[in-house]
């Protein structure tokens, strides 16, 4: 839908359902860049974490590697630790490849949050502080 496009919801009236200059539809978040502080993509936004008690976004889930969908791997990083940049359409974080490739990550089909810690450890990681 272009910016300006309106939806109605159960004879409601019209709403918009895309961006505004502040704020942005979750579908348009997703599939979204992502690139390194060198400015090479990593990879794009596979989508994101909302907080359920406050409403916040917790982390996106970053999707890189693999090819036609085999040995992709998913990166939650922190929601703060990206950056958007309006110039290359796509979000910025502040780390390597490098780094990337030792960060907290799962594979398709794998549920790493049931372990209590490992939001502790995404963030840990990044230098964040799990405090939502």
């Amino acid at each position: 839908m272009a910016k300006d496009e309106t939806t109605r919801v159960d004879g409601a009236a019209p709403v918009a359902v895309d961006e505004t200059d502040r704020l942005i539809a979750s579908d348009k978040v997703e599939g979204t860049d992502v690139f390194g502080r060198d400015g090479q993509r990593i990879g794009s936004v596979y989508n994101f974490m909302v907080d359920k008690a406050t409403g916040r976004v917790a982390y996106a889930v970053v999707c890189f590697g693999g090819f036609l969908g085999l040995g992709e791997r998913f990166f939650p990083l922190p929601w703060a630790a990206l950056t958007y940049d309006q110039a290359r359409g796509g979000y910025v974080v502040d780390v390597d490849r490098d780094t990337l490739d030792r960060a907290p990550s799962f594979g398709p089909g794998e549920d790493p949050w049931r372990d209590p810690e490992h939001r502790r450890n995404v963030f840990g990681f990044y230098g964040f502080n799990y405090g939502l």
